[in-house]
C-alpha cells in the first residue's frame, strides 16, 4: 500500500480510538451518577455547549496532531531507513542515506553512512584481493578469447543438450545466414544448436562417439555433412568433452564450408563426362575411317582423300574440345586456391621485409592515399617476387628497388622499379618463368604462374633513355569481408563463452518454478511514432539484449529501425531523435517482428514499462502471425516491490538509485542496455525479501499498484 494511503489510514484510526475512548469514558461516568447530578451536568451541557464541544475538539485535535508529528518523524523515515540500508548493502555500496526525520533518526542515517563507507572500503579491499586471487585465471581465459576470435575455422561448443557454451566469429559468420525464406538458424550463447542443425545428424555423431568410448578408442571422434538452415553444405568434425568419468558433458565442433567445393567438383564431374561422351564419337568416326582405308587398300583416290579428310575434321575437332575441357578445368582448380583479403600496403610490407632482411636491397614506396583491398596469396607473391630480385641483385647489380601500387579498374598495377641495370626481354620472360627460389629450394612456382592464379598478368618495361625499368603485376581489387556490425560496449574483447551451462537443466523445464538466477533473458525497448498504439501509432526502432547466467551479453544484440509507413509527431522526434530520413527505405513490422522473435524465442522478456511495449507488439499479432507467450517481467513493477517507500519508479529514478550509469537513453538498444542492469541488480534485492523464482516475482509485481496501467 502506498505510504501516504497508509498514513491518512493510520491518522483517521488514531482520530477514531481517541474519540471512542473519550465517548466510552463518559458514559460510563454517566451511568455511576443519580438522577440529580445527571441534571445537573445536562443542563450544563446545554448552557455551555460551545465550550464543551471546543474542549472536545481540542482534546481530540491536540493528541492527533502530536501522534501525526510523532509518526511523520520517525515511521516513514524509519521505514525509508531501512530500505536505503538494505540498497547500500545488496545493489548500490555508492549510495548514501539522506538525513531526514527526527533527530534521533538522522543520527542512525549519520552512523550507517559512516558504516557504509567503512563497509565500501573493505569491500574495494576484498575485491582488490579477488581480483589480484584471479588474474591468472582472467589471463587463461583471454587467451582462450583470443584464441577463439582469430582462428580461422568455425568453432562451436555445446553440452550434450546441444546448448551453445561458446562460439567464435568464424562460427557466427558461417551459421547466421538467412535462409531463402529471410530467416536463420541463430547461433548465441545458450541458444540450441539443433535450430541451427539437424538433430538427427548430430545424435547420430554422439551415438558413433559413445561406440568408440565403449570400445576404449584412444581419440573418438566423429565426421558427418550437414545442411545448415541458411542452405550451406557444412562439414562437421565433432570431439567429446568428457568428464573425469569418461562420461560425455558436452561436444566440440569445427566447421568447414563445402558448398563451393562440391560446386566445382559437380562441374568437374559433368565436364568430364561431357568430354568422354565428345570423345567417344570423334574417336568411333576417327576408327570406322582408319579400318575402312585399311580393309580397302585399292580403293580410288578420290575414297581415300575422303576417309582422309573424316581423320582430319575428327581430329581437329577432338583436340578442341580437350583444349577447352583444359582451359575450363585450369578455371575450376584456381578457384580452389586460397586467395585472402589483404590490404596492398601489407603486402608491400611483407616484400619490403624480405627483401631488406634475405637479399640486403633497399627499398622505398610511393605514398598512396587511398587504401587498396586485394584478393591474394600473399606467400606466393612474396616467393616469386623474392627470386626475381635475387636474380637482378646477382646477375645485374640492382641494389635499390621501389615499390608503387594503383586501382586500374577491377585490378591494381602493383610496379617494382628501379634505375640504372636494364634486363633484356627474353632474360626477363625466362625469368618469369622459372621455379621460385626460396632459402636455396626449388618452388614450383613461377611468376607467370602467380599472375594466372590471381587471373591478372605479368609484363616488364625497360626504357632506354632514362635507365629505368619495372616489372608490372595486375592483381585482383575486392573488398573485406565484412562482420556484424556490433558496438563496443566496454574495454577488451566480447565474452563468447559460458562453461557453466555444462550444468544447465533439461531445454524445456517449467519456467515457473525457476529460478530467476537460472533463467534466459531477452531485455527489449521500442521507440514509437507516438505514445497511443490504439490510435494509429506505430514502432520504428526495436532493440534487445540477452542475458544468460547472470551476465548482460553485450555482443548478442538486436537492434533495428523500422519504416512505420506513417508520419513521425514532432513530440516524438524530439525524444528520441530518430526522423522520417532514418526511416526511409528501413524494413517494415512485418518484416523486423519475425526477427525479433527468433532472437528471443525460448526466453523470458523483460522491459521497463513492459506493458506500453507489449501492447504494441500485440497490436501486430493479427497482421505478423506472431504471438509473443512468453512470461514477461516489468522492472517498473519489480522496483515498486522491492522500494515499495520510494515515489519515483522512472528509468531514470531506478538508475540513479541503484549507481547505473545511462548512456544512449531513449534509444531502444540503449534503453534496453540499462534496463538489462537495472534487472539483474533487481534480482539481488527481490531475493532479500524472498522473491526467488519466476511465479514469485510475476505475482509480487502483480500485487503493485503500477500493474494497473493499461494502454
Amino acid at each position: 500500500m502506498n505510504l501516504r494511503y497508509k498514513s491518512v489510514l493510520i491518522l483517521a484510526s488514531m482520530f477514531v480510538l481517541i474519540f471512542g475512548i473519550i465517548a466510552t469514558s463518559f458514559m460510563v461516568i454517566w451511568a455511576d451518577l443519580s438522577r440529580q447530578e445527571q441534571a445537573f451536568i445536562a443542563r450544563i451541557f446545554i448552557d455551555y455547549t460551545n465550550v464543551i464541544l471546543l474542549f472536545a475538539l481540542l482534546l481530540v485535535i491536540v493528541p492527533g496532531v502530536m501522534l501525526y508529528n510523532f509518526f511523520k518523524a520517525y515511521i516513514p523515515p524509519a521505514k525509508l531507513l531501512a530500505e536505503e540500508t538494505k540498497l547500500i548493502l545488496t545493489a548500490n555500496p555508492d549510495h548514501r542515506i539522506k538525513r531526514t526525520g527526527a533527530s534521533e533518526i538522522r543520527q542512525l542515517a549519520a552512523i550507517i553512512n559512516t558504516f557504509a563507507d567503512h563497509y565500501q572500503a573493505l569491500q574495494a579491499d576484498v575485491e582488490a584481493q579477488i581480483s589480484a586471487a584471479k588474474s591468472d585465471v582472467e589471463e587463461e581465459r583471454n587467451r582462450l578469447a583470443a584464441l577463439m576470435s582469430e582462428l580461422t575455422e568455425s568453432v562451436l561448443v555445446c553440452n550434450i543438450e546441444g546448448r551453445i557454451l561458446l562460439y567464435n566469429n568464424r562460427a557466427r559468420q558461417l551459421l547466421n545466414q538467412p535462409s531463402e525464406s529471410g530467416t536463420s538458424g541463430l547461433i548465441g550463447l545458450g541458444r540450441s544448436i539443433f535450430g541451427i542443425m539437424d538433430r538427427n545428424v548430430i545424435t547420430h555423431a554422439l551415438e558413433h562417439i559413445h561406440h568408440h568410448l565403449e570400445q576404449d578408442v584412444a581419440h573418438p571422434v566423429a565426421h558427418f555433412v550437414t545442411t545448415a538452415k541458411g542452405g550451406q553444405l557444412i562439414r562437421a568434425h565433432m570431439a567429446p568433452v568428457l568428464d573425469q568419468q569418461k562420461e560425455i558433458t558436452g561436444f566440440v565442433l569445427t566447421l568447414e564450408d563445402i558448398t563451393r567445393r562440391v560446386e566445382i567438383s559437380s562441374r568437374r564431374d559433368a565436364l568430364l563426362q561431357s568430354l568422354t561422351e565428345g570423345t567417344r564419337a570423334s574417336l568411333a568416326n576417327i576408327r570406322a575411317a582408319v579400318e575402312t582405308v585399311l580393309e580397302y587398300p585399292n580403293m580410288d583416290r578420290d575414297r581415300i582423300n575422303q576417309f582422309t579428310k573424316i581423320i582430319s575434321d575428327e581430329s581437329l575437332t577432338l583436340s578442341a574440345r580437350l583444349d577447352q575441357t583444359m582451359l575450363e578445368s585450369a578455371e575450376y582448380l584456381k578457384t580452389q586456391w586460397s586467395l585472402e583479403d589483404m590490404l596492398g600496403s601489407d603486402l608491400i610490407s611483407a616484400i619490403q621485409r624480405r627483401f631488406e632482411s634475405k637479399l640486403g636491397i633497399i627499398t622505398k614506396t610511393a605514398v598512396t592515399d587511398k587504401p587498396l583491398w586485394l584478393k591474394v596469396d600473399s606467400y606466393s607473391i612474396v616467393e616469386a617476387m623474392t627470386s626475381i630480385m635475387r636474380w637482378l641483385s646477382t646477375d645485374f647489380g640492382v641494389g635499390e628497388v621501389g615499390f608503387d601500387l594503383q586501382e586500374a579498374g577491377r585490378f591494381a598495377r602493383f610496379d617494382m622499379l628501379w634505375n640504372g641495370a636494364l634486363v633484356d626481354t627474353e632474360t626477363m620472360r625466362t625469368w618469369e618463368q622459372q621455379p621460385s627460389m626460396t632459402d636455396g629450394e626449388n618452388n614450383p612456382l613461377t611468376l607467370k604462374a602467380v599472375a594466372e592464379r590471381h587471373a591478372g598478368e605479368v609484363w616488364y618495361q625497360a626504357d632506354k633513355d632514362s635507365r629505368t625499368a619495372y616489372l608490372r603485376l595486375l592483381l585482383p581489387i575486392t573488398q573485406p569481408e565484412t562482420t556484424w556490425n556490433l558496438p563496443i560496449a566496454e574495454e577488451g574483447r566480447p565474452e563468447y563463452y559460458d562453461f557453466d551451462l555444462f550444468h544447465q537443466p533439461g531445454q524445456k523445464p517449467e519456467l515457473d518454478q525457476r529460478l530467476l538466477t537460472e533463467l534466459t533473458y531477452t531485455v527489449f525497448d521500442t521507440e514509437t511514432t507516438g505514445l497511443h498504439p490504439s490510435d494509429g501509432d506505430e514502432i520504428i526502432s526495436i532493440g534487445a539484449v540477452r542475458i544468460l547466467n547472470g551476465r548482460l551479453l553485450r555482443q548478442e544484440i538486436f537492434d533495428q529501425l523500422i519504416d512505420p509507413r506513417r508520419p513521425v509527431s514532432e513530440e516524438s522526434i524530439r525524444i528520441h531523435g530518430i526522423s522520417p530520413d532514418m526511416l526511409r527505405g528501413q524494413p517494415t513490422i512485418d518484416q523486423v517482428l519475425p526477427l525479433l522473435f527468433q532472437f528471443a524465442e525460448d526466453t523470458v522478456l523483460v522491459a521497463d514499462n513492459a506493458a506500453f511495449d507489449m501492447r504494441f507488439l500485440q497490436m501486430k499479432e493479427a497482421q505478423t502471425g506472431l504471438k509473443f507467450i512468453q512470461p514477461v517481467l516489468d522492472t517498473l513493477l519489480l522496483s515498486a516491490v522491492v522500494h515499495p517507500n520510494q515515489e519515483e519508479h522512472r528509468l531514470e529514478a531506478i538508475a540513479r538509485r541503484l549507481g547505473i550509469n545511462i548512456i544512449g537513453r531513449h534509444s531502444a538498444l540503449g534503453d534496453a542496455i540499462v534496463t538489462g542492469e537495472i534487472f539483474l541488480k533487481l534480482i539481488s534485492l527481490l531475493a532479500e525479501r524472498g522473491i526467488l523464482t519466476l511465479k514469485d516475482a510475476r505475482e509480487a509485481a502483480q500485487k503493485t499498484y503500477f500493474a494497473r496501467i493499461t494502454y
